[in-house]
């Protein structure tokens, strides 16, 4: 089965600095089910994210790649995810990012 996988970043990505890495382990990711992003993927193409660097803004997941979510793209991104029980976790990973007005990583497929 083919998964995402999302973790709070313990620092602001700065400008400059590239992810280019697949690194899960090094940060405490949770995994969801492809299957389950599949059902969000379209209404994600309308909230910003950043691919790879904080220098340029894109639109969407960088579906098999890695994204940067910012803290303002949180509450669009909660509100995408809804009662949707597969994405509990996730849900709740951006809650506590919005809270503490941190960054997500996502390591896509």
């Amino acid at each position: 089965m083919a998964i995402h996988e999302f973790a709070i970043m313990p620092q602001e990505p700065q400008k400059g600095q590239r992810y280019d890495e697949y690194e899960p382990q090094k940060y405490a990711c949770i995994d969801v089910p492809d299957e389950a992003i599949e059902g969000v993927l379209q209404q994600l193409t309308k909230i910003d994210f950043y691919h790879h660097v904080v220098d340029e803004p894109q639109k969407g997941l960088a579906y098999c790649d890695i994204t940067l979510i910012p803290p303002t793209s949180d509450r669009e991104f909660i509100d995408v995810i809804g009662e949707n029980e597969k994405l509990a976790n996730l849900k709740a990973l951006l809650e506590t990012a919005q809270i503490f007005d941190k960054w997500i990583i996502h390591f896509g497929i």
